[in-house]
């Protein structure tokens, strides 16, 4: 029956722990104990996950013979439970039993690496690429979809058009077709200081005509183009804009949601009272803030403001002089138009 609960005990322990190497230590030759294999190196450094049954197997013949380091080293309570840097010696003479290797610690100096948060790049770029904010005088572009050499009334990809444009183009010049959509005002005057644009596609210059009219062809199309949308110069896009920290520090309120509406979240655009005046770049990284609560304090009656929450992320796609346009990267909260915008340099 002894053996029997031996045996069990072995097999217990080779199946719930993970077999690691020993490595050896020293070169010192073991004696005096039977059924040991010859020419074995001393001690031997326990290693993470290593185990008595392990242990035996290595030095003994027979791995059943774990138990003959556990009755050698009684201190251990429990023989599933030895742990790395622990140092076991078999030479009968060291009577020390098992000792502990504990490595000394080293500092390592090297820069401050800031790992920016993953943001997906393909929403990004569509965002990018299908809407931008012009100044309110932008708003008749610089030219106009004329006509279609057919009697089409709506184009797109690879459809030819012509193009009434103010000023004469060169060949392969790119223009961005576009339509209003949002006017975003100024929230102390109430001024129309900007407007938000829907990019329908690009066209590409192919050759002059006549009576200033050019041939193009139609090379992106997000939507349905017709006779009557505006031009304006292709604007050049990064598709891997790289998010940024302030270079100083920076306040500024959402005072545009997009459509109308009074509230926002992930990945909605919106529009931002702060620009390149007050240091803003494109792809700046910035923190939605919303302000407390006011309450009673019911001990003094006074009313108090509670302090104001993060309630989510946003990147600047593009930096205008005085507003700029921003997509929310992340939210916990509702977004609404008075929400502050703050970013501070990385320290």
């Amino acid at each position: 029956m002894k053996f029997r609960h031996i045996l069990l005990a072995g097999l217990i322990t080779m199946l719930m722990i993970p077999i690691v190497s020993v490595q050896a230590a020293a070169t010192a030759a073991p004696a005096g104990i039977a059924n040991i294999k010859p020419d074995l190196p001393q001690p031997y450094i326990v290693k993470k996950g290593d185990t008595l049954w392990d242990i035996a197997n290595y030095f003994f013949k027979d791995p059943m013979q774990w138990l003959r380091i556990w009755e050698k080293n009684l201190y251990i309570t429990n023989p599933d439970l030895i742990y790395p840097g622990n140092k076991i010696w078999f030479d009968p003479n060291h009577q020390s039993g098992l000792t502990t290797v504990r490595p000394m610690p080293q500092v390592i100096i090297r820069p401050v690496e800031r790992l920016a948060e993953n943001t997906d790049s393909a929403m990004l770029l569509t965002a990018l690429e299908r809407q931008d904010f012009i100044l309110p005088e932008q708003e008749q572009g610089v030219g106009h979809i004329l006509a279609s050499p057919d009697e089409r009334l709506n184009f797109g990809a690879h459809d030819r058009v012509y193009l009434k444009l103010n000023q004469p183009a060169t060949p392969g010049t790119l223009f961005d077709v576009f339509r209003t959509t949002d006017a975003i005002n100024d929230p102390q005057t109430g001024k129309k200081i900007g407007l938000l644009v829907e990019h329908m596609g690009q066209v590409r210059v192919e050759s002059e005509a006549s009576n200033g009219i050019e041939r193009a062809v139609v090379t992106r199309a997000f939507a349905e183009m017709s006779r009557g949308d505006r031009l304006k110069p292709a604007r050049t896009i990064d598709p891997h804009l790289r998010p940024i920290s302030p270079t100083q520090k920076l306040s500024g309120d959402i005072i545009y949601i997009r459509n109308g509406a009074h509230e926002a979240a992930q990945n909605q655009v919106v529009g931002i009272s702060i620009g390149q005046e007050q240091g803003l770049k494109t792809g700046t990284q910035l923190s939605i803030m919303r302000a407390g609560r006011i309450i009673a304090d019911k001990v003094s009656g006074s009313p108090v403001q509670l302090p104001q929450e993060k309630v989510g992320d946003l990147l600047v796609l593009v930096a205008q002089p005085r507003i700029s346009i921003g997509l929310i990267t992340a939210s916990t909260a509702p977004i609404n138009i008075g929400d502050t915008v703050f970013g501070e340099p990385a320290r």
